[in-house]
């Protein structure tokens, strides 16, 4: 036996949270990081992308983007989405990941179902500008590609495949 003093009236209960229904969301990014990959091979941007309007105002999506991995493609999945959050945000520049916080955008979500010991969670693949949010124009370079664009919405594309300077060592 221990004894505890605990008065669980002032402590709010351990909840879980479902997953957000799939859908367009209005979110910013709140924090974000630069982290390892579990093989340390290369290095994830985490973001975290708070809902900020609506029935589910203060909910939290994540992104994690595989900037630097030995995988082109996958660095290439990485950095058009990223190029994508810039273009919604309208910040074309970054030379670190916090010029994106706080800035409105899009992002639509959907249910990961559970697989194994994993419960269902969301996805977040494609952004976009809230309308009205003012973006600069770009022109995606000739070889980008824009495959996997179910919607009638356009994709935008990084130019290259370097890594961004806040990605860097």
């Amino acid at each position: 036996m221990a004894k505890l003093n605990f008065d669980a009236s002032t402590v709010a209960p351990n909840t879980t949270f479902e997953p957000l229904p799939a859908g367009w969301y209005n979110v910013q990014i709140t924090e974000s990081e630069l982290v390892p990959t579990k093989a340390g091979t290369g290095s994830i941007l985490k973001l975290q992308q708070t809902v900020i309007d609506g029935e589910h105002a203060g909910r939290i999506v994540y992104t994690n983007l595989n900037v630097q991995n030995p995988n082109p493609i996958a660095v290439e999945i990485a950095n058009q989405q990223l190029s994508s959050i810039c273009h919604a945000t309208g910040t074309i520049q970054v030379d670190d990941s916090q010029d994106l916080h706080g800035k409105p955008y899009q992002v639509q979500v959907s249910i990961r179902p559970a697989e194994g010991a994993y419960d269902a969670s969301n996805d977040c693949k494609k952004f976009k500008a809230i309308a009205g949010n003012k973006t600069a124009p770009q022109s995606p370079p000739a070889s980008a590609s824009a495959k996997n664009n179910t919607d009638s919405e356009p994709v935008a594309t990084a130019a290259g495949s370097g890594v961004p300077p806040w990605a860097k060592k």
